[in-house]
Parts: C-alpha cells; structure tokens; sequence
C-alpha cells in the first residue's frame, strides 16, 4: 500500500527527548509542544520503556527519528529492521518518522556513521526506489533529513539541495530541514547557504532541526553538543522569513545539559522564529 499523503503537519516547538530527562519530562508536564525520540533506542526495548513511551504519547505528539534506516544504501532494505520500526510505531503512532539522506552500512557491516550520497540520476533513481519500498512497507509517508557532509563525490552532477527537492517530488516523502546542517555543510564545501534554503519546497518540509555545533577553523563538525550559534540562528531567520513558519525542534546530543537550559533554548527558537514572521509580514 503507498501513503501518497504526507503526514499530520506538527505545530509548535520540540525538544530531543534525552534519558537524562526521562523522568522530568513525565512528572513536570514540561512545557514543551512535542518530542522527538531516536527510533533505535526503543525497537527492542525493555518493558519500562514501553510504558513510559505510552505514557508519554498520551500527553505529547512523538516523532521518531532513526539514524540506522541506510536509505541510500547498496545492500537490500533491511526487513527485519522495517518490522521493528513498524512494531515501534503502531506503539507510539508517531505524528511523523523521519531518517537521513545518507548510507550506513555495506555488505551487512554498519559504520555507524551518516555518509554522503553521490548526487547523481542514478542515485536518485536508487533512492526514491528504496524510499517508495520503505513507505509502503510502513504504510506512511517518511521523512528525510539533509545530513552534515564532510566531502563531496567527483560524480554529482547536481548540488545537494536540488537532489533533496527531486526526491521529495519523485518519491512523495517528506523533508527534515536541518538548518545548522545546511550551515556546516555550507561551510565545509564554501556554497551559499541561503540559496540551499530558497531551493526547498516549503509544502515538504515536515519539521526543522537546530543543533550546536564545532567549527574546527578549515571546518565544521555536527557535535549537537553545544548551544545554536549566532550564524545559524540568522541562518534560521531567513529560513522562516523565506519559508514561513515550519515547526523547529532543538536537537543535544552531547554533553547534554539541564533540563532547564534545553527549555530556554527553545524559548529562544519560539522568540526568533515569531520575531522573523512579524519581520516579513511588515
């Protein structure tokens, strides 16, 4: 069965559900629109998790958000892994489910790693091939995010951003818009951001990402470890200025903080983005 419909739009602001903050999220009712959950922490979940995911659900919409589907991958879409993912979903009836543009894994050997996709017609063929297979297998549309990229294959014949905005229309699947990884991305291979930004159809876009990252001088690194910089969040404004208003989420990864400074930095993303509408609008 193809979905051939895209999903629920989400509405508001979220945060990277984290274990750390399993627990305060539960018992304070954080004041937060929705959450993102990293499908692979909870595929094979003990009991405990199940609960708390069920509890969870009935008070906040859920995305899940995989790194581990190998969409672009050569070897043959993982059965086993769509069943689990499936399983997983009909548990917490996610708004949305979301992965990356990118290969995880050859020859059954997982890198644990996002890698970068040759930007080329055959690959997209590939691509929304595999990406129609995994829609009917779940019986929804997927969504896919713009990952960081670190080199560039001698092979595209097309930048990354018109790849991105193809597939979308040739496979009917959504789009996770990562502004900071269009940011570093950018900056890794010196293109101009904004023009990323203008090539994306906004009816795709599903949700946006913001994250920290680590510019290194020659370049950056995608650490979600740190607060949004002040060159994404201007990268951000003119995204929600271009685009409209497109539901943000705030992603931490590592060393991740208190609750408390998550909840402020997504007070800040609220303040920004409604701040770049009214902008616009003037």
């Amino acid at each position: 069965m193809s979905p051939n419909r895209p999903n629920p739009p989400l509405s508001g602001y979220g945060l990277g559900l984290r274990q750390p903050h399993y627990e305060q999220v539960v018992q304070s009712r954080a004041p937060v629109d929705w959450f993102e959950i990293l499908s692979e922490n909870f595929m094979e979940a003990h009991p405990g998790h199940s609960e708390y995911l069920a509890d969870l659900s009935q008070h906040y919409p859920i995305v899940m958000h995989g790194v581990a589907m190998n969409i672009a991958g050569g070897d043959p879409i993982d059965r086993n892994y769509l069943t689990k993912l499936k399983m997983l979903a009909q548990h917490v009836r996610p708004v949305c489910i979301s992965d990356h543009l990118c290969w995880t894994s050859a020859r059954g050997v997982n890198s644990h790693d996002l890698l970068p996709v040759p930007y080329t017609r055959e690959a997209l063929l590939h691509v929304v091939t595999r990406v129609k297979q995994v829609q009917d297998a779940l019986g929804q549309q997927l969504v896919l995010e713009n990952p960081s990229t670190y080199t560039e294959f001698q092979a595209s014949v097309m930048p990354e951003w018109e790849f991105m905005a193809e597939l979308a229309e040739k496979a009917d699947c959504g789009l996770l818009l990562d502004v900071n990884n269009v940011y570093v991305s950018a900056f890794n291979h010196r293109y101009d951001a904004k023009r990323y930004i203008d090539a994306i159809p906004a009816a795709r876009i599903a949700y946006i990402h913001l994250a920290g990252h680590r510019n290194c001088g020659t370049h950056i690194i995608d650490t979600h470890d740190d607060h949004v910089i002040d060159a994404v969040w201007n990268l951000y404004r003119y995204t929600i200025a271009r685009l409209g208003l497109v539901s943000t989420m705030v992603e931490w990864d590592g060393n991740i903080p208190a609750f408390d400074v998550l909840l402020t930095e997504l007070a800040k993303t609220r303040n920004v983005a409604e701040l770049a509408l009214a902008k616009a609008a003037s």
